[in-house]
């Protein structure tokens, strides 16, 4: 089938031009700038975009399904319908769940799940720990996203907190590392001291005193040297602090004309840290606990200045559901982490509306970068030949956010009651419309990513 956009705004490789794009079966068959040929080309379908913005997909590389084991607060169903109304047309989702994806076979396992139930495209991380470090060499190169390696708390056993284990990691893994950076033994001081003077579960705003910016620096700091030392390509999850920026260079993720990386060590900023500060801790309370903590004002300021000037390169949303009354409590009780995938484009073109980034750096942070940087195959970009991974856009007049919009199946947002000046029109995945102003497709399934290495 054939199916042609005419008159969007094309978003693309740093440009925004007036054009149209041709869909045939799962791939863009034929882009026309506005003024070039193209009337002459059928099509069963034709949509006009008028005033519309026509992205790539986006490509969240941090996302945490809940599946297998913790589906009672979210499943790959239920978070990638939420996606494909996000305009998220892939993800790449993280091991800690139950069991955790630390072998070979749960790790097949969760394949054949992602294939039998998600409605956009997916891949899985394998999980790195204390003792599966002669598995790495054996992960798919052209079939799993990356290895996660938890340098922090974590769940069960991926703690890696052994520096043997940690330096053979970064030394045998195939793939690129993502690295959760918070120092464990300062987080554990820290939370005695907040008992000590706060009682057993302190307030919400004492959150960043226990996830401390001096954590987030030291286990930041650490992961950079390793990568330094063993020649790893290193990915930072989720940086949170203005010092951890430091840590990383501004220059360009591929050299002029490469789709190649050449930067080996990388940074990723996550929508909560971009939005909230630790005021905001009054108000939304443990509604937007997560680790690592929100920050400082300072903190999320010198963020945003990153998304332009190349020490963050890809922003993703760390999208974790809880139910609500896993929410209740403080800051040692409460769980952390909230859902953020449906509206992570539309709050990032917010920021491009407020004069923080151009909308082009909204492209690039969310689906360049992250298709660049994995060496994901024919993703990420407006460009004949690559899979039709589309999102088209509109700017309308302002909107609240709902408590009934919020399709994870947790079924509450921090960013309820947020005004919004975007909305999500339609997401095409692999050339299918899959999301089309409110209805999502049931009947279809997403893709494995496959990777070019």
């Amino acid at each position: 089938m054939k199916t042609w956009i005419r008159n969007a705004i094309l978003v693309n490789e740093g440009q925004s031009t007036k054009g149209s794009v041709l869909i045939e079966d799962d791939r863009i068959a034929c882009i026309r700038k506005d003024g070039e040929s193209g009337d002459s080309l059928t099509a069963e379908r034709t949509i006009d975009a008028e005033g519309c913005y026509l992205l790539p997909g986006v490509i969240d590389d941090h996302v945490h399904f809940r599946e297998p084991g913790l589906t009672r607060k979210a499943d790959i169903e239920s978070e990638s319908r939420a996606a494909a109304a996000g305009g998220v047309t892939s993800y790449m989702d993280m091991p800690n769940v139950f069991p955790q994806t630390t072998e070979l076979q749960l790790l097949e396992e969760k394949f054949a799940l992602g294939a039998e139930r998600s409605r956009v495209n997916y891949s899985f991380f394998f999980g790195a720990t204390n003792t599966n470090t002669d598995v790495l060499e054996q992960l798919d190169r052209q079939k799993v996203c990356g290895v996660k390696l938890f340098m922090g708390s974590s769940t069960g056993n991926m703690l890696v907190d052994r520096d043997e284990a940690l330096y053979r990691i970064f030394e045998r893994s195939p793939l690129p590392i993502m690295t959760h950076c918070e120092d464990s033994t300062l987080i554990a001081a820290a939370t005695a001291s907040c008992r000590e003077r706060y009682g057993e579960d302190p307030e919400m705003i004492h959150h960043p005193e226990i996830r401390s910016a001096e954590a987030c620096y030291r286990s930041s700091s650490l992961a950079v040297r390793l990568a330094k030392e063993t020649g790893a390509r290193l990915h930072v999850a989720h940086v949170t602090t203005a010092r951890e920026l430091e840590l990383f260079s501004p220059a360009p993720l591929c050299q002029p004309g490469s789709d190649r990386p050449t930067k080996l060590i990388t940074a990723e900023a996550c929508i909560p840290h971009l939005y909230f500060t630790d005021a905001d801790y009054a108000r939304l309370g443990a509604r937007i606990k997560c680790n690592p903590a929100v920050k400082t004002a300072a903190d999320r300021d010198a963020l945003r200045l990153a998304l332009t000037d190349g020490r963050i390169d890809v922003v993703a949303t760390d999208h974790a559901p809880h139910l609500p009354e896993e929410k209740q409590g403080g800051c040692l009780k409460a769980l952390s982490g909230m859902p953020m995938i449906q509206f992570s484009l539309v709050s990032m073109l917010g920021l491009a509306e407020q004069g923080i980034l151009p909308v082009e750096r909204v492209a690039e942070l969310m689906c360049h970068a992250p298709a660049l940087l994995f060496s994901i195959e024919k993703r990420g970009f407006l460009r004949e030949g690559y899979y039709a991974d589309l999102v088209l856009v509109r700017r309308t007049s302002p909107w609240i956010l709902e408590p009934g919009q919020v399709l994870s199946k947790c079924g509450w947002s921090p960013m309820e009651g947020m005004a919004f000046r975007w909305q999500v029109a339609q997401t095409y995945c692999n050339g299918h419309l899959v999301y089309d102003n409110g209805r999502i497709d049931d009947n279809y399934r997403g893709r494995q990513l496959t990777f070019s290495r």
